[in-house]
């Protein structure tokens, strides 16, 4: 049986070595690379092309600088992890985690208020609605700024700096940080809070916007009424993809320190194991909100195309005088 199995050669069986060197480098290097083109190009398209800003394009652009912030600090991971290298600067170390959580959190946050724009623009298509206003799309992001601010303070209290085998201190993970029976019990919260609800959230309006538009039936024929449908069904299916083992194997991380103790522990190492491969999963997320920005967004793809297609033509014209 794997529970309290024992081996003579544990460094054999140690694979998160080698899932840091050769597997987080890759995804958090291609995370970067893809997810920094496509956020600089959303902010940049939303700062130079779109002028009438609309409640959707606020919680977009909020989306969008939110994953770029992230996005951000995997450079110095990428290049940790593969030289091996352990983080010992405590205020990286922090703010990693902190830009990390907010990050996740505040992603989901993001799109169940676009969920809940996008059934109200069915329902006042005239935007009399207050919450369908600029201002209060403003105001209710610095709200989620601040609400996931708050909801994430208790995490930076269990980040700890743990000690490798030369008694050197380095940057843990949260999962592998503090005491295990207080972490579990706020893991569990942010697991209820910060993901099931809003989820639970999305789903609903998932359900009021078929209703309304199978109520209309042969009303809202064109396609464009049927986005917002297609936009919270994606949205649903990829944090319920990306999300869900992430959420489950870090509970099981952190309640697996509380019954194995040490690292010579065949489960404790494979519960480790699956944990850090369902990490760069979950924050692959901030690689696909920019087609969200593209796909579904009000003319912003059209928009973009347009600036960028007459901004050729003008460099082209200047070039041949």
């Amino acid at each position: 049986e794997l529970q309290g199995l024992k081996f003579e050669n544990w460094e054999a069986l140690q694979c998160k070595p080698s899932l840091e060197v050769y597997y987080l480098t890759t995804m958090y290097a291609a995370e970067f690379i893809l997810g920094f083109l496509g956020n600089t190009v959303v902010i940049c398209g939303y700062i130079f092309c779109v002028r009438d800003w609309k409640s959707f394009n606020v919680y977009l652009f909020s989306l969008a600088v939110s994953d770029l912030a992230f996005l951000c600090t995997l450079p110095s991971l990428v290049i940790n992890y593969s030289q091996g290298i352990k983080v010992t600067d405590t205020d990286f170390c922090l703010s990693n985690r902190y830009l990390l959580h907010v990050n996740l959190y505040s992603s989901i946050l993001f799109h169940t208020w676009i969920s809940i724009d996008r059934y109200l623009i069915l329902k006042h298509p005239l935007r009399q609605h207050i919450l369908l206003k600029r201002n209060t799309a403003v105001f209710v992001s610095l709200c989620i700024w601040v609400f996931v601010t708050l909801q994430l303070l208790p995490l930076l209290t269990f980040i700890d700096m743990g000690l490798d085998d030369n008694n050197q201190t380095h940057c843990k993970d949260y999962a592998s940080s503090g005491d295990a029976s207080n972490s579990l019990i706020y893991s569990l919260f942010l697991t209820v809070s910060g993901y099931m609800l809003p989820m639970a959230f999305l789903c609903c309006f998932y359900y009021k916007i078929a209703r309304f538009l199978k109520a209309r039936n042969g009303v809202f024929e064109n396609s464009s009424f049927q986005r917002p449908l297609k936009l919270i069904t994606i949205t649903g299916i990829m944090f319920f993809v990306l999300y869900t083992p992430y959420h489950i194997m870090r509970n099981v991380r952190i309640s697996s320190r509380r019954h194995y103790q040490g690292d010579a522990d065949c489960t404790l190492i494979i519960i480790n194991c699956l944990y850090i491969i369902s990490r760069p999963i979950a924050f692959s997320h901030s690689v696909i909100n920019p087609l969200f920005y593209f796909l579904m967004g009000d003319h912003f793809r059209e928009t973009l195309l347009g600036k960028a297609v007459r901004s050729y033509f003008s460099v082209f014209t200047f070039a041949t005088c």
